[in-house]
């Protein structure tokens, strides 16, 4: 059935090249693949298995539904779970799907040994440790009692140790290599008590990017978890890398009407026109992403040249100013991601006109938009 022309392209070469560039700066490291939040609103079965056709090993996603999603469609690999389980019947579904939930508290020890009871081998699990991020984790003083906790419990297994990384975005890399030094310390007190940590991971993507500083400091890392750089985006502006947007968010003209000087445009008539000119009408709006913080501040792209958002952003559509250019209906409009000759719209430039990160548009990408795959 037809539908609204208002797409978003998904480029899988761009994703596999991106994780690429991943595995060259983890330097033989192992890559989890943070594909939660529905891989960043790409699609995180269809991404998955790319990931794997490239050699990803490992997976991160926030909740166990998450994880079911990606059993279900025939993704294999080890599957951490980062928000961990929160009742028996989570459990159960971690343990029945072999998922690797995350263990910052007493209870998830509790609630995942009586789950995991009657398997055949115990059930691996990874315990978060809070070193600065101050969301979840295990606080430092009682992340021991936590690691021996696990220990004893037959049913369960620690297979690994990991912790958050809350400002390696930022060109002063002083409170990374704070947590960085606290999870190493952690860890030598837990060798010393004959404790094995299993799998230690701690940077991301910014951690990544912003060289060996964040790694060479914890050699005990032997693993990565790289997430937003993989759909193309940099975690901040001051990364030098090069790297592919994934996604294009796409639609096209559907209506073109006059407007002369004075005229109002949209709910509240926030916009009046400031000469003659013509008005675009886009089948897109908030409910498919687009921030109704873009409304009098973000661009879009048609026929290569940035047309400025005429009125408030509304729920199904918005509108844009075209002036005197030649324009008709059917033209392409990009909001972000996409190319048009020589002109690029990137997520980061929408997401600043909008006052937010690439990460939240990327995420806000509605379920009635359709993702095509390419690649």
């Amino acid at each position: 059935m037809g539908g609204r022309p208002t797409t978003a392209t998904i480029d899988l070469r761009a994703i596999r090249g991106n994780f690429a560039e991943a595995r060259r700066r983890a330097d033989g490291r192992e890559l989890m693949a943070v594909v939660k939040a529905d891989a960043y609103g790409h699609g995180a079965p269809r991404v998955s298995q790319a990931l794997v056709e490239a050699g990803c090993r490992w997976f991160a996603v926030a909740t166990v539904d998450e994880g079911v999603e990606l059993r279900d469609a025939g993704i294999r690999e080890p599957i951490l779970v980062l928000g961990g389980v929160f009742d028996a019947e989570e459990s159960e579904a971690a343990v029945g799907l072999d998922l690797t939930p995350a263990v910052f508290d007493p209870g998830h020890v509790a609630l995942l040994a009586a789950a995991a009871r009657n398997l055949p081998h115990p059930l691996e699990v990874h315990v978060a440790v809070d070193t600065g991020m101050r969301r979840t984790g295990i606080a430092r003083e009682d992340a021991m009692a936590l690691f021996e906790a696990v220990v004893r419990e037959p049913a369960l297994h620690l297979g690994g140790v990991y912790s958050h990384l809350a400002r390696a975005d930022e060109p002063d890399l002083a409170p990374s290599l704070e947590q960085v030094r606290a999870l190493g310390e952690l860890l030598v007190q837990a060798r010393e008590r004959g404790l094995d940590p299993g799998l230690v991971h701690m940077v991301h993507s910014a951690g990544l990017l912003a060289g060996k500083a964040l790694i060479e400091p914890l050699p005990e890392q032997a693993a990565a978890r790289p997430g937003v750089m993989l759909y193309g985006v940099r975690p901040a502006p001051h990364f030098e890398v090069d790297l592919q947007p994934a996604m294009t968010l796409a639609t096209k003209v559907v209506q073109l009407r006059s407007a002369k000087a004075g005229d109002p445009v949209g709910y509240g008539a926030e916009f009046r026109a400031l000469r003659d000119t013509r008005i675009a009408t886009l089948p897109i709006g908030y409910d498919d992403g687009v921030p109704i913080s873009t409304s009098g501040r973000g661009c879009v792209l048609i026929g290569g040249r940035r047309m400025p958002i005429a009125g408030r952003v509304s729920m199904d559509f918005l509108t844009v100013d075209v002036g005197d250019a030649p324009v008709e209906i059917g033209a392409e409009a990009i909001l972000f991601g996409g190319a048009q000759g020589d002109a690029v719209l990137s997520v980061e430039e929408a997401a600043e006109a909008a006052q937010t990160i690439p990460y939240e548009l990327l995420v806000r990408v509605g379920r009635r938009v359709p993702r095509q795959f390419e690649g």
